[in-house]
């Protein structure tokens, strides 16, 4: 096995991690969090507020960086296959794996642009008046499932590009 076929194995395992991670805690906040609430998390006891928001920013931080590791690995893996172009312009045979990669994109950005920066202030990440926060929930509360929504079209798409759709 030479270098290239060394690399896309790492990338596909590196990929799939970010998958799970990523997709995976899209998920589990629709599991434990199934309807919107117009309530804010309970500020943690003073005694373990900064241990408690330390693990909270960890787990983000986890969360939205596996997304970057996913997009960079995907383009990587589409690179080494000479497939990102003809991904991207959705042309055939790569329509499929190209609008996974489309889909992707976009709950990327949805994920950075939008959810992030509000979700920071709901969780009290940077400071906010009490009802900015408020009106701050039910933004993260929709683009969350927005997201949840297109990554089961993104996996879809991916496994008929890899499957032969």
């Amino acid at each position: 096995m030479g270098a290239t076929g060394l690399v896309d194995i790492l990338a596909r395992y590196l990929h799939i991690a970010g998958v799970l991670i990523w997709v995976g805690h899209n998920w589990a906040n629709v599991v434990t969090r199934p309807f919107y609430r117009r309530v804010l998390p309970d500020d943690p006891p003073e005694a373990i507020r900064e241990v408690l928001l330390a693990a909270s920013k960890r787990e983000h931080g986890v969360f939205r960086h596996a997304s970057l590791a996913v997009l960079a690995t995907g383009l990587l893996m589409l690179w080494n296959r000479g497939e990102v172009v003809e991904a991207l312009t959705l042309s055939r045979p790569a329509m499929w794996i190209g609008l996974g990669a489309w889909t992707g994109m976009l709950m990327l950005l949805n994920l950075w642009f939008v959810l992030w920066p509000h979700q920071k202030k709901t969780l009290g990440f940077v400071p906010a008046p009490v009802e900015e926060r408020l009106r701050c929930t039910r933004i993260t509360f929709v683009s969350s499932r927005v997201n949840s929504v297109l990554s089961l079209a993104t996996l879809l798409f991916m496994v008929m590009g890899a499957h032969g759709g």
